[in-house]
């Protein structure tokens, strides 16, 4: 990927005045969005529209800083949730956003609520909404991007990470896993601001905390800079006796100093002495000051102070480790609610705007315009914007055909999970320039989910040069060696960790215009402590694939709190992820060759439910003609194929006798021995394998939509949907998951349904036992379809 320079860069600094004047335009057009589509938009349901005016403008100025004095074209940024309307205010301003945007913030095909990659039409970095995730991605999109500089993919990257942080986000513990990540000791050019205003959602938080925040990020590694005080607070404390007032301020709980911004220069006259040990001389030192410049004097916090700021993130680009700088700001800066404790959401009537308008110097006939085209601040508009537009070269794609099979055969008992490894060590042997692509990922499970074949052959990425060990004169199973050029990066135990990974590999053609192809594993029942990094690295349009191995009831010893049962459900649910949980090796082969090629066509994500249940791969009997090992290919990956057919293909109900048992993953081995006993009872029971519920769900959606649009039935659709379902019989769903994972598949088809599965939390014992507890055991099975039947 080549990033455009731009050879009319302007080297001077800009002035304090021409960044403050950038700054009070970049305010007003976000209070203005905000107001428009609170106060002026039409609003035919009522619904509260919101915005978030105060947090907006707690970062007016860093944002200013940032984007028009320190960033340039190879930076990307995470901007926090409640900033966006400052963000498309900059864009505006730049070039970026056509004007008609701006009053369609938080409207449909508008500007969204949260900075959004996919949905917002300016260029967005990393989507940013759920708190405490997007300012870790830029840390892990770092580390991506030294992998790609590591293996030769484009050229040699530049550019900072940049993450504005809001103060209540270090609450999340997404925060400080990621932040103690081993492998983010290696990333490089990472600058978190944090927006220190001290404020939540409801509330001043209560204690100063920025100490312990400072000493957890020097304890891992980072370098911390505080941007406290503006020039003219450093100024007051250099005069004799300015000590005074820093040592009164830095003793004010949180609370305090957010009420004293809130009060007229007589009070503060009155407060300020009864924070020192020397309230007669703090009055007379606060005298030199009137009402007007006192008040501007005690505003004066770093982050609101342009040279503060400058002199703050110059320092950070000395260092060649991550960066935090602590900026103290305020929030609902420069409108009536500064400091307000429940300013969080309240937005400003017309008056307050009006008030807002004069104070900023903006004229009434434009409200939504920028400056005039003559102008030095449209001069310099102009001038950065050229020094920050990018031209992105994209690498095109392997281009190497992804076969749809390896030609392996499947025999003998063998587990998914154990075939997982092997179908692996294929892609690493037969995908040329694209198994140079691939790059697994696993949060300190690696072996344990069936990587080690993988990692035997293309070992273990370290950016760093590698120590050399002593022979051990132990041979293992598990070649642990390290390299540039290593193809598996392996993460602490932090499953939040892995997914953000997944997530910035995933969007590196985006990104860095070179297309990865990232595969990571995990224990099946610790996706849901993933689950928030899993859903926005989906929503951000990431592409990748995420192994769950083992899964579910079937991992008998180890017990209910490693025994999955609500994954299956998540996968159906999740937008963009195709959720498969196949039982037999061709089936899995097929997945997975489809996955890598819905990666390169940008398409689906995919999630494999896995287990280390060895099952018999003689029961799917693969034909022998192309056609048809075609056809069924085709079916295994829409979801669906018929495995066992009591009925010779006939779809009409079979003299009261019939009953459609619709099984998945681990189950099926049960499925069709109940199959076998119903026969012997003259009971036709046809099984069909649901080899991927996730695609088998979006297709019958697309299929309802369509028969709604065009107003023709379904039946047709279903019979291909759901091969060798047998019309108007009892449908059974089984499943080693929550049974409302396969249960909409009655309703589908309009039949009696009877569904077993897992929905209750599990427990140590044999699988034996456990099947007949929870009752998805054989003889369950069959005295379900007999009841069902009503036999």
């Amino acid at each position: 990927m080549t990033i455009a320079t731009n050879p009319n860069k302007i080297e001077s600094q800009p002035s304090i005045e021409l960044l403050e004047s950038i700054q009070d335009r970049v305010l007003w057009l976000a209070m203005q969005m905000v107001h428009h589509a609170n106060n002026i938009r039409e609003n035919s349901d009522g619904t509260k529209i919101g915005g978030h005016q105060a947090s907006s403008a707690s970062i007016v100025t860093l944002m200013t800083s940032l984007y028009f004095d320190f960033m340039d074209n190879q930076d990307r940024i995470s901007i926090k949730p409640h900033g966006s309307p400052v963000f498309h205010a900059i864009q505006y301003l730049l070039g970026n956003l056509d004007a008609s945007y701006l009053t369609e913030l938080r409207a449909y095909h508008g500007l969204q609520a949260y900075p959004s990659r996919t949905k917002d039409p300016d260029s967005v970095d990393f989507s940013t909404g759920s708190v405490g995730l997007g300012p870790v991605a830029p840390n892990f999109a770092s580390i991506v991007r030294s992998y790609n500089n590591s293996h030769n993919h484009g050229e040699n990257l530049k550019g900072r990470y940049i993450s504005i942080v809001g103060d209540a986000e270090l609450d999340e513990g997404s925060v400080w896993e990621a932040i103690a990540e081993p492998a983010m000791q290696d990333a490089s050019d990472i600058l978190w601001v944090v927006d220190l205003n001290r404020q939540s959602l409801d509330r001043v938080i209560p204690g100063i905390r920025v100490g312990a925040w400072k000493d957890m990020f020097v304890a891992n590694g980072w370098h911390v800079v505080e941007a406290k005080y503006g020039a003219l607070l450093e100024h007051a404390f250099r005069l004799p006796d300015g000590e005074m007032l820093r040592e009164a301020i830095d003793s004010m709980s949180n609370q305090v100093y957010q009420r004293l911004l809130r009060v007229n220069s007589e009070e503060l006259r009155a407060w300020l002495p009864a924070y020192t040990a020397y309230p007669e001389e703090m009055k007379k030192f606060i005298s030199d000051w009137n009402d007007e410049e006192l008040s501007r004097l005690f505003h004066n916090l770093g982050g609101h102070d342009f040279s503060t700021l400058r002199k703050a993130f110059q320092e950070t680009d000395k260092t060649d480790g991550p960066s935090v700088v602590f900026a103290y700001t305020m929030k609902g800066y420069r409108l009536p609610s500064v400091g307000d404790p429940q300013n969080h959401s309240v937005t400003m009537s017309d008056s307050q705007m009006e008030e807002l308008r004069k104070k900023l110097n903006i004229e009434s006939s434009n409200i939504w315009g920028g400056f005039g085209s003559e102008s030095v601040e449209s001069q310099f508009l102009r001038s950065t914007s050229e020094k920050l537009s990018r031209l992105d070269v994209v690498t095109p794609p392997p281009k190497e055909d992804i076969p749809r099979d390896f030609g392996r055969k499947y025999s003998g008992n063998m587990s998914t999970q154990q075939i997982f490894g092997l179908i692996l060590t294929d892609m690493s042997r037969s995908l040329g320039d694209l198994s140079r692509r691939i790059v697994t990922v696993s949060p300190d499970v690696a072996s344990s989910t069936n990587l080690g074949g993988w990692i035997n052959r293309v070992s273990i990425w370290k950016p760093n040069e590698t120590e050399t060990l002593p022979e051990e004169g132990i041979v293992r199973a598990l070649k642990w060696e390290e390299s540039k050029s290593g193809q598996h990066i392996e993460l602490g135990i932090s499953e939040n960790n892995l997914f953000m990974m997944l997530g910035q590999l995933g969007l590196s053609n985006e990104m860095n215009g070179e297309m990865l192809f990232p595969i990571g594993t995990l224990y099946d029942p610790f996706i849901k402590r993933g689950l928030d990094a899993f859903v926005y690295s989906v929503y951000a349009g990431a592409k990748f694939i995420v192994v769950g191995t083992p899964s579910g009831l079937t991992l008998a010893p180890e017990g209910g709190a490693h025994q999955s049962m609500m994954t299956a459900s998540i996968g159906v649910e999740m937008p963009q992820l195709d959720a498969y949980e196949p039982c037999f090796g061709q089936e899995l082969e097929w997945i997975m060759l489809s996955a890598l090629h819905q990666i390169r066509k940008r398409g689906q994500s995919t999630y494999l439910r896995l287990t280390s249940k060895r099952i018999d791969q003689n029961l799917l009997q693969v034909p022998s003609d192309t056609s048809q090992i075609e056809s069924l290919r085709l079916q295994v990956l829409r979801g669906a194929y018929c495995l066992r057919d009591r009925t010779a293909g006939s779809f009409s109900s079979v003299n009261g006798n019939g009953l459609t048992i619709v099984s998945v993953g681990a189950m099926i081995p049960e499925a069709c021995e109940a199959s076998d006993i119903l026969f012997e009872e003259g009971v036709l029971a046809n099984v069909i394998n649901v080899t991927g519920p996730g695609p088998l769900y979006r297709h019958y959606r697309d299929l309802v939509k369509e028969s709604i649009e065009k107003g023709y039935g379904l039946s047709e659709g279903l019979a291909t949907l759901l091969p060798g379902h047998i019309g108007g019989a009892p449908i059974l769903t089984l499943a080693d998951a929550h049974p409302h994972s396969l249960s909409w598949i009655g309703g589908a088809l309009g039949s009696k349904t009877v569904s077993l599965g897992v929905d209750d939390w599990g427990q140590s014992g044999s699988r034996e036992d456990l099947y007949r507890e929870y009752g998805i055991d054989v003889e369950t099975i069959v005295k379900a379809g007999l009841s069902a039947l009503e036999l």
